[in-house]
């Protein structure tokens, strides 16, 4: 599976995450999903960041999980969402597209990186 499928799934348990934390206050047998979707979204995230950058794979991996639950948050729980946090919202998707795009473009090597003389073998 690609990483960046692995980031998706990680977002989607931090949607998760932060829905159970919110539930959790009036069930405290919500703690259990809390602590699950906290568990998977970890280590969705860690296999998602062998092949992704870490700045940038957290970046999109918050972003989802942002985006995830204000909306969830509308839905669910009757939290506001005017149209100027729509706006804001829609800012924040494209600049996770943006980064992705950015993403990936090729860097520097490693060995471009170093210094003479501490190339390993």
């Amino acid at each position: 599976m690609s990483g960046w499928l692995w980031l998706l799934i990680a977002g989607a348990f931090e949607i998760g995450m932060t829905t159970a934390l919110k539930l959790e206050q009036q069930d405290s047998r919500f703690l259990w999903v809390f602590l699950a979707c906290a568990v998977a979204g970890f280590q969705c995230l860690a296999k998602a960041i062998r092949t992704i950058p870490l700045g940038l794979a957290y970046a999109i991996w918050t972003g989802i999980g942002a985006v995830g639950t204000v909306i969830i948050g509308a839905a669910a729980f009757g939290d506001p969402l005017g149209p100027v946090r729509v706006l804001l919202l829609a800012v924040l998707v494209a600049a996770m597209i943006g980064l992705k795009l950015v993403g990936n473009r090729p860097s520097r090597s490693t060995r471009d990186r170093m210094p003479s003389g501490q190339l390993e073998g």
